[in-house]
């Protein structure tokens, strides 16, 4: 005996309960992060730090900031 395919019409009902079951158990996004400043994300992408080693102007020793 040969196996019986589903009809048109069963195929779409399938395919709609399957669309409708991921639709509503679909994980949700994720909740947006809040942008940097562009000023900030500017300094991080240009590597800019808080502890790098800065040169006294007169030619004097370094200091951390």
């Amino acid at each position: 005996m040969a196996p019986k395919t589903a009809k048109g019409d069963e195929a779409a009902a399938v395919a709609a309960a399957i669309a409708q079951f991921e639709a509503e158990f679909a994980a949700a996004p994720p909740p947006e992060r809040p942008q940097a400043p562009a000023w900030q994300r500017a300094a991080l992408l240009e590597g800019v730090s808080a502890k790098e080693t800065i040169e006294d102007l007169r030619g004097g020793s370094a200091w951390l900031s």
